[in-house]
């Protein structure tokens, strides 16, 4: 299976950072966010992992890259601590640029090519995850049982009106539709959508017809893909995977701080640090 991270819009929560550095390079502590996404990927098995990047978006291509003048001088050194933290993924990656930032349905259009005719996952950058179990791996599992294309959702988190959340089929593994920040105490279920799915290769036929008509309309808004997605639910072809381990939300610069607070935590080290620093607030 193959993966595909959508990383080309323009992080204007972040700015003004963003303007050189793109959301997904900022990093907690030392590793940029979206190298846990590839991690996740790795560990699921996936080893083909297209980007939807655009043109201020070089440094993803240098990061992924190798870099044979710190490799010589590190070797040089005999310091296998600093080769390995600069060695290059597990797995072939790919670039394509979005040109124009005209939404996610439009960019998961431009993985068709690189995909053919099978089922990938697409992984939205601001969404990480840790456990046991990468949040990829479940949802090939779930859609091996199933056959269907799987969303990934939280059970009942804080807020829940803030999110898209699931309405469920009598069944209750099967999506009937979607709805986004429903009014507090009319959620549709507890299942809170989050940004990792699993999509089997018609969901590009849905995006294609939904385009035309975003077209058509002459909106000038973005097209995202939930118009293809209920069409698949139409067809009674999506489940969902409520995720098991910890989602970590670095969408925005609240988030981001939680986040790098919650990883420091897993080094002796750095906990000290964060001990001291409670001490004085």
């Amino acid at each position: 299976m193959k993966g595909v991270i959508i990383a080309a819009g323009y992080g204007t929560r972040f700015l003004p950072v963003t303007k050189t550095i793109p959301k997904e390079m900022l990093p907690l502590i030392n590793k940029p966010a979206i190298d846990f996404i590839i991690d996740e990927f790795i560990k699921s098995g996936i080893r083909e992992i297209l980007i939807i990047t655009s043109r201020r978006k070089k440094a993803m291509d240098d990061y992924f890259d190798t870099d044979t003048e710190l490799e010589a001088l590190f070797k040089s050194e005999n310091s296998v601590k600093k080769l390995n933290a600069i060695k290059v993924p597990e797995a072939d990656i790919f670039f394509k640029r979005q040109t124009e930032m005209l939404g996610t349905g439009h960019a998961i259009m431009q993985a068709e090519a690189f995909i053919g005719n099978e089922p990938f996952i697409v992984a939205y950058p601001d969404d990480l995850h840790f456990g046991k179990v990468p949040l990829a791996k479940q949802l090939i599992k779930k859609h091996n049982e199933t056959g269907c294309s799987v969303m990934s959702s939280l059970h009942n988190p804080p807020q829940l009106e803030r999110y898209g959340v699931l309405a469920l089929a009598k069944d209750g593994i099967h999506v009937t539709d979607i709805v986004e920040k429903p009014a507090k105490g009319k959620e549709p279920s507890k299942e809170a959508s989050i940004g990792r799915y699993l999509f089997t290769p018609d969901i590009f036929k849905y995006l294609k017809e939904g385009w035309k008509k975003h077209i058509e309309s002459n909106s000038n808004g973005e097209y995202f893909h939930i118009y293809a997605l209920k069409k698949l639910m139409d067809k009674k072809k999506v489940v969902f995977q409520t995720i098991e381990g910890e989602r970590l939300d670095v969408g925005t610069p609240s988030g981001f701080l939680r986040a790098i607070i919650k990883y420091a935590k897993k080094d002796k080290e750095l906990l000290a640090v964060l001990k001291e620093e409670i001490k004085d607030l």
